[in-house]
């Protein structure tokens, strides 16, 4: 496989230094060898890279699923053959510890995870909104911390993840976790002053891209068509579309220009978006989500410190 590189500039990593932007789906070599991965919080998030992982090759004995619902746990234990422990056994016992929870509850979590691991375990969050600062500021001094990003495409390999370094991370420990959301799609490495409008467009985007197709479907369905029908087409042709987006490397308004004849009506169409505003309303949104992720940070600063 052909990895394609590019270059990231970080105030505290010294030169800038090139970053695979997806790796083969195989296990990554871990920061201590022999030890087990713990995944704290196996919601849907959680569960789907459990499932990634097993999938692209890694061993089910080397991950420990983490649920504060014991149920839960044991049923994704059950159905990947991995193994589960409570938070403070699975966080002695890792080499890496994943935290997928809702960002309300990291700062319940990060705490207790910082009680019990042992000196250079890695800490990746997909936490929502909740800064590398922050969770340094539970864990022990010297903890590398890694924020990311993904998106819910990754329940079928084809996900997104933004991958951000805190003050603490080296570079392998960017490769691990670059590694470690390649087995469950694409992903890269940003500043963390990007993340919050990373959580705008990719980590909410697949939302958004679904509800264009709702209202196509409906659509249809208002011309005409019998709804399954126009399930169909809808999809594939925003399957096909997207294919043909990525796989031609052509700029979207080509592309688009493409599909729009004078007079024809895919510009009669076009013609009613605009009037709309609807380019103008998307943009609006998604600088509302930023803004969300940004009030998500200091609400989880905030609880901290009164934690604290």
């Amino acid at each position: 496989m052909v990895l394609r590189l590019f270059r990231v500039a970080y105030p505290h990593s010294g030169p800038d230094y090139p970053v695979p932007m997806s790796t083969p789906a195989s296990a990554p070599s871990a920061p201590h060898q022999g030890l087990p991965l713990a995944v704290v919080g196996t919601g849907v998030m959680g569960e789907t890279l459990v499932a990634g992982l097993v999938r692209s090759g890694w061993k089910p004995q080397d991950i420990i699923a983490v649920d504060a619902m014991p149920e839960r746990m044991e049923q994704i234990a059950y159905r990947y053959g991995v193994n589960s422990a409570d938070l403070d056994k699975a966080a002695e016992q890792a080499n890496t510890v994943v935290v997928v929870v809702k960002p309300q509850d990291s700062t319940d979590v990060f705490p207790q995870v910082a009680k019990h691991i042992r000196p250079g375990t890695l800490i990746i969050s997909l936490c929502a909104g909740v800064t590398t600062q922050l969770i340094e500021s539970f864990m022990p001094e010297g903890t590398p911390v890694v924020r990311v990003m993904p998106n819910t495409p990754a329940r079928v390999d084809e996900g997104m993840a933004a991958v951000s370094p805190g003050v603490c991370a080296q570079k392998e420990h960017l490769k691990y976790a670059v590694d470690l959301l390649s087995a469950v799609g694409k992903a890269i490495v940003v500043p963390e002053r990007y993340q919050d409008a990373v959580t705008a467009i990719s980590g909410s985007g697949p939302a958004y891209l679904f509800f264009v197709v709702e209202a196509m479907i409906d659509a249809g369905v208002m011309l005409g068509l019998p709804r399954d029908t126009a399930t169909v087409l809808v999809n594939q042709t925003m399957y096909g579309s997207a294919k043909l987006l990525v796989e031609s490397g052509e700029h979207p308004t080509v592309l688009r220009e493409r599909v729009t004849s004078p007079g024809g009506t895919t510009a009669a169409a076009q013609r009613m978006l605009e009037e709309n505003k609807v380019k103008a309303a998307f943009m609006e949104a998604m600088e509302a989500a930023r803004d969300r992720s940004a009030a998500l940070a200091k609400k989880a600063a905030n609880r901290a410190a009164k934690l604290g």
